[in-house]
């Protein structure tokens, strides 16, 4: 078998994991402060069939980014619309921090205990995927606070300096998926999120001596 389609069946877990638990969050936290919105479209799940789509999925598969379907939201059914928008808006990239940290400690425990009732071929595969979970989460994590629309880090960015109802928003808003683009065509985005994805994964790793 080749060796890329070997390690697209190991990273698949952490993909489907990464982006369903995303949206999910996102759903969650959303209902919690009072937006019926995903409830009603049928977001509140962790299957990858409610928030996975087809199209993102194939791109992450063959060209190394994709998308899921996002999470639709109304602000103003939140009490506090532009407080609660942060704060859906963060509750995806920190379920894949979370995520990350899950599987840090999963390879922690299977690297600490006796693991010779596993077939021996199977542990390094098991671990592999565990790694290549945490890696993709990571990624996600970091990649969603750039403070470019439609990501969720533009929304905690303008929110937070209240930007969010100003024309300069609502520009850069039209732009967002342009801009994205350009910068991973261009790989751009690998010297704009290298460092910090590497920093965060490595600061994981330490922190369990792995």
């Amino acid at each position: 078998m080749n060796i890329d389609i070997i390690e697209k069946l190991l990273i698949l877990p952490g993909i489907l994991l990464g982006f369903s638990f995303h949206e999910y969050a996102h759903a969650q936290v959303a209902v919690w402060l009072g937006d019926d919105t995903p409830r009603l479209q049928g977001r509140l799940s962790l299957s990858p069939q409610s928030h996975i789509d087809p199209v993102g999925f194939i791109f992450i598969l063959l060209a190394g980014f994709g998308w899921a379907k996002p999470v639709q939201i109304n602000p103003m059914n939140f009490k506090n619309p532009k407080r609660d928008d942060i704060l859906v808006s963060l509750a995806g990239p920190i379920m894949n921090l979370t995520i990350a940290l899950f599987f840090i400690v999963l390879m922690k425990i299977l690297s600490s205990i006796s693991v010779s009732f596993l077939p021996q071929k199977l542990y390094p595969t098991i671990m592999d995927i565990f790694n290549y979970t945490v890696w993709i989460n990571v990624v996600l994590f970091v990649f969603n606070l750039i403070p470019i629309p439609p990501l969720d880090g533009s929304h905690i960015f303008f929110g937070l300096l209240g930007l969010k109802d100003k024309p300069i928003y609502h520009e850069i808003s039209t732009k967002g998926n342009f801009i994205l683009i350009l910068l991973i065509i261009t790989d751009a985005i690998d010297k704009i999120i290298g460092p910090p994805i590497s920093a965060v994964y490595t600061l994981l790793l330490n922190l369990f001596f792995l």
